[in-house]
């Protein structure tokens, strides 16, 4: 085996990752398609009050859980996050089962991606294929991936700073609109205190059972945030960089998506039938371009595509690099095959990124194949997988923090502390289980009750459950006591 041989596989993951970077990352992956279309059908659904209630308390749920990533990471800097933590805090079966969740969610994330790619490049050029543009962008993101750590974080700071100019010239735009400074005259409160014929009226629509509904989506539109966790293991200063990002979060929640919200609300009734239409083949229908629009900027539509064109593959960059980070720490420790843990010369884990890869690409094709339905059930299967995550980390800190105390270590050593422990963790973890079991409620409230959506839309729960309690009959693994959580070796396992 020569030098170049022997490097690839013992190499090590690179600390290259910039504090504009990690800001970036953090920022990216709380912007995406979902606050660009999705946002208009929880508006739609729960009314502009409504909507800024699930929003606004989706959004806690992020903050409490970024900061209890953070004073994990920052002590702990782990390409695996909180799978690292879950197996030497709280059972490596939980490790393994939460691992292997996360890594599949961003798979079938990465061929959403590449299928809404197509449908994106289609509004330019309506008579070309979508699947020669799909498999282009895969290329393309898994050559940033490919080269370096540091190539990933360079190309989603430049997609995350489109998202983040455009989405303020937005909110800049929508408050002109509203005191009739654009647009022609003012709008006044008229849509907060609408009525529909069907006796809903704003600012509430729906009540209570609304905004849990709403809960889901405005769940997903915040996913991606804890990526910042992962790309800890490679940020040049993450005591100075993960802290940065992590206290960023709750401003940026706060300003670009409540601020979003509420502008959406008073410029667009919640009657309007073209907030139902969120997909991203119909892109005249976003609620920013549809407010774009009304203020007298003609290109609108074309704008907001290119922008959603950037937060796709912003996404799916995210995905490639989660997916493989993931894998690369669960091979370091024996709990995916060991040829996954391969490092090359640039600090890249190859195998584990042409590996989720393959995979996404494999059900990017299952999307094309019939109508599509053994895709249909791998993204209905992955839809809250992301709320198990944060269960997982809610879970990981509250016994981190137990453990650290019961060990007699002082807290002022933490180089990051969160806010408000055990409320923040105890919250999320109160939070995360409602929406796994109550937001999808939609299925039972159906004329006829359907099997095949009761299973893609629940079944993730049972199948995270096998993949926990199979690795733990077969380890014997049981539960790290307090006093024997390694926080000593912890780091030096991954």
């Amino acid at each position: 085996m020569g030098k170049l041989d022997k490097k690839e596989q013992v190499g090590e993951l690179q600390r290259n990752l910039k504090t504009r970077h990690m800001n970036m990352i953090a920022i990216g992956g709380s912007i995406g398609t979902g606050l660009f279309f999705t946002s208009g059908n929880t508006i739609s659904a729960a009314g502009p009050g409504g909507a800024i209630a699930a929003y606004a308390i989706m959004g806690i749920l992020v903050y409490f859980l970024m900061t209890s990533l953070g004073e994990m990471a920052t002590m702990i800097p782990s390409s695996g996050s909180f799978e690292t933590y879950a197996s030497k805090f709280v059972d490596p079966a939980l490790g393994f089962a939460l691992g292997w969740n996360y890594w599949f969610n961003w798979a079938i994330t990465v061929a959403a991606e590449l299928v809404a790619a197509g449908f994106v490049v289609k509004f330019w050029l309506p008579n070309t294929g979508t699947t020669i543009w799909s498999v282009g962008f895969l290329a393309i993101l898994f050559g940033l991936n490919l080269l370096s750590a540091k190539a990933y974080g360079e190309g989603e700071y430049w997609f995350a700073s489109i998202k983040v100019v455009t989405i303020i010239i937005f909110l800049i735009v929508g408050v002109l609109m509203i005191f009739g400074i654009m647009g022609g005259h003012s709008v006044g409160f008229s849509n907060w205190v609408l009525k529909d014929g069907k006796g809903n009226s704003a600012p509430f629509v729906g009540g209570g059972v609304a905004i849990l509904m709403s809960f889901l989506t405005a769940g997903f539109s915040f996913a991606g945030t804890e990526v910042v966790g992962l790309a800890a293991g490679e940020s040049e200063n993450p005591e100075k960089d993960v802290p940065k990002a992590i206290n960023s979060v709750f401003w940026r929640i706060l300003i670009f998506y409540i601020g979003a919200i509420i502008v959406i609300g008073f410029i667009i009734p919640f009657t309007n039938p073209n907030l139902l239409k969120n997909g991203v083949s119909e892109v005249a229908y976003s609620p920013f371009t549809i407010v774009f629009k009304r203020s007298g900027i003609a290109a609108a539509a074309s704008i907001m595509n290119a922008v959603i064109l950037t937060s796709v593959l912003s996404c799916g960059n995210s995905g490639l690099y989660a997916g493989s980070r993931m894998l690369y720490a669960m091979a370091k420790q024996g709990k995916a095959p060991k040829m996954l843990g391969k490092i090359n010369k640039r600090g890249v884990p190859i195998n584990a990124l042409i590996f989720t890869s393959v995979i996404a690409s494999t059900a990017f094709f299952a999307s094309l194949i019939g109508d599509g339905k053994i895709y249909s059930i791998l993204y209905n299967l992955s839809g809250i997988t992301t709320f198990i995550t944060w269960l997982g980390i809610a879970i990981c800190h509250y016994r981190f923090r137990k453990a650290y105390v019961a060990q007699g270590r002082k807290l002022e050593a933490l180089k990051y502390k969160a806010l408000w422990y055990p409320f923040g963790p105890i919250l999320a973890m109160i939070l995360c289980t409602v929406v796994l079991f109550g937001s999808n409620i939609w299925i039972f409230q159906a004329k006829t009750f359907s099997f095949f959506d009761f299973i893609t839309n629940y079944g993730s729960i049972p199948l995270f459950l096998c993949f926990y309690f199979v690795y733990k009959k077969m380890h014997n693994t049981k539960i790290v006591s307090l006093m024997e959580c390694d926080f000593e070796n912890a780091e030096k396992s991954i």
